[in-house]
């Protein structure tokens, strides 16, 4: 099974700049399409990035698009998403997802991780 680890949440001020990590375990990690999720205190969790498997092909949420870049390091076994010009509604816990694809839909990964806290301070 995969294990997957985030690191990299934080405190940042509004217009900040923030790198999340996701270090997975196993030597199966180029297998698997990796996606960022985040869930807000009282709302449903939403889907923000996607990558697929050699990192040729990317997705993100509409609000991200510009800001938020998502990119992989297979052979470090790592996910990441640089956070540019950060807003306060993007504060929420951050989860990568590890899965056959790449989709937009949580049902889709397989595999989560405990989740990073991101709070962005106006």
């Amino acid at each position: 099974q995969v294990q997957l680890v985030e690191s990299g949440g934080g405190l940042v001020q509004v217009g900040g700049s923030l790198r999340l990590s996701c270090a997975a375990s196993g030597r199966t990690f180029s297998s698997y399409g990796m996606g960022w999720f985040r869930q807000a205190p009282g709302k449903e969790r939403e889907f923000v990035a996607a990558i697929s498997r050699r990192g040729g092909n990317t997705v993100y949420k509409d609000s991200v698009k510009g800001r938020f870049t998502i990119s992989r390091d297979n052979a470090k076994n790592a996910v990441y998403l640089q956070m540019n010009s950060l807003k306060p509604e993007d504060t929420a816990v951050y989860y990568c997802a590890a899965g056959r694809t790449y989709n937009s839909a949580s049902w889709e990964y397989d595999y989560w991780g405990q989740g990073t806290q991101v709070t962005v301070s106006s």
